[in-house]
Protein backbone atom coordinates (compact mmCIF):
# COMPACT_ATOMS: atom_id res chain seq x y z
CA UNK A 1 0.00 0.00 0.00
CA UNK A 2 1.09 3.56 -0.59
CA UNK A 3 0.75 6.94 1.09
CA UNK A 4 -1.56 9.82 0.19
CA UNK A 5 0.12 13.20 -0.24
CA UNK A 6 -2.09 16.26 0.23
CA UNK A 7 -0.58 19.68 -0.48
CA UNK A 8 -2.60 22.56 0.96
CA UNK A 9 -2.37 26.31 1.44
CA UNK A 10 -0.71 27.47 4.66
CA UNK A 11 -4.03 28.72 6.11
CA UNK A 12 -5.58 25.23 5.94
CA UNK A 13 -2.41 23.61 7.29
CA UNK A 14 -2.44 26.00 10.27
CA UNK A 15 -6.16 25.32 10.91
CA UNK A 16 -5.46 21.59 11.12
CA UNK A 17 -2.40 22.11 13.31
CA UNK A 18 -4.57 24.16 15.71
CA UNK A 19 -7.07 21.30 15.91
CA UNK A 20 -9.82 23.07 13.96
CA UNK A 21 -9.82 21.04 10.73
CA UNK A 22 -10.76 17.35 11.04
CA UNK A 23 -11.26 16.88 7.27
CA UNK A 24 -9.55 17.91 4.05
CA UNK A 25 -12.01 18.47 1.21
CA UNK A 26 -11.41 17.55 -2.42
CA UNK A 27 -13.88 17.91 -5.28
CA UNK A 28 -15.74 14.78 -6.27
CA UNK A 29 -14.30 14.64 -9.77
CA UNK A 30 -12.62 12.05 -12.00
CA UNK A 31 -9.12 12.82 -10.69
CA UNK A 32 -10.01 12.34 -7.01
CA UNK A 33 -12.31 9.39 -7.72
CA UNK A 34 -9.32 7.57 -9.27
CA UNK A 35 -7.11 8.52 -6.30
CA UNK A 36 -9.58 7.51 -3.58
CA UNK A 37 -12.33 5.09 -4.60
CA UNK A 38 -11.30 1.46 -4.15
CA UNK A 39 -7.85 2.41 -2.86
CA UNK A 40 -6.35 2.20 0.56
CA UNK A 41 -3.44 4.12 1.98
CA UNK A 42 -1.23 3.67 5.04
CA UNK A 43 -0.45 7.31 5.85
CA UNK A 44 -1.37 10.82 4.82
CA UNK A 45 1.40 13.34 4.29
CA UNK A 46 -0.39 16.64 4.90
CA UNK A 47 1.85 19.41 3.58
CA UNK A 48 1.88 23.19 3.63
CA UNK A 49 2.67 23.99 0.02
CA UNK A 50 5.48 21.94 -1.53
CA UNK A 51 8.08 21.59 1.24
CA UNK A 52 11.42 19.82 1.07
CA UNK A 53 11.22 16.18 2.11
CA UNK A 54 12.92 16.88 5.46
CA UNK A 55 10.98 20.07 6.34
CA UNK A 56 9.20 18.75 9.45
CA UNK A 57 7.62 22.16 10.20
CA UNK A 58 5.52 21.97 7.02
CA UNK A 59 4.62 18.26 6.97
CA UNK A 60 2.22 16.40 9.26
CA UNK A 61 2.08 12.61 8.97
CA UNK A 62 -1.27 11.07 9.89
CA UNK A 63 -2.77 7.58 9.67
CA UNK A 64 -5.16 7.13 6.76
CA UNK A 65 -8.71 6.72 8.07
CA UNK A 66 -10.66 6.96 4.84
CA UNK A 67 -13.17 9.51 3.62
CA UNK A 68 -16.85 10.25 3.33
CA UNK A 69 -18.67 11.84 0.40
CA UNK A 70 -20.71 14.88 1.31
CA UNK A 71 -21.91 18.23 -0.02
CA UNK A 72 -20.08 21.39 0.96
CA UNK A 73 -20.30 25.12 0.31
CA UNK A 74 -16.95 26.87 0.56
CA UNK A 75 -15.48 29.97 -1.13
CA UNK A 76 -12.66 27.84 -2.55
CA UNK A 77 -15.22 25.81 -4.56
CA UNK A 78 -17.48 28.72 -5.52
CA UNK A 79 -20.79 29.94 -4.15
CA UNK A 80 -22.87 26.84 -4.94
CA UNK A 81 -22.85 23.61 -2.92
CA UNK A 82 -20.63 20.93 -4.46
CA UNK A 83 -20.10 17.22 -3.89
CA UNK A 84 -16.75 16.55 -2.19
CA UNK A 85 -14.60 13.87 -0.63
CA UNK A 86 -14.04 14.66 3.07
CA UNK A 87 -10.73 12.97 3.86
CA UNK A 88 -10.32 12.25 7.59
CA UNK A 89 -7.37 14.06 9.19
CA UNK A 90 -7.68 12.62 12.66
CA UNK A 91 -6.55 9.49 14.40
CA UNK A 92 -9.30 6.92 14.81
CA UNK A 93 -10.03 6.09 18.44
CA UNK A 94 -8.70 2.79 19.72
CA UNK A 95 -10.69 0.60 22.11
Amino acid sequence: MSDLHLNVKQIYFDEHKAGNKPYEFRLFNEYWKKKLIGRSYVKIFYKAGYPARDDAERIIVLPYNGYIVTTRTHPHFGSDPVKVFAIALYEAPTF
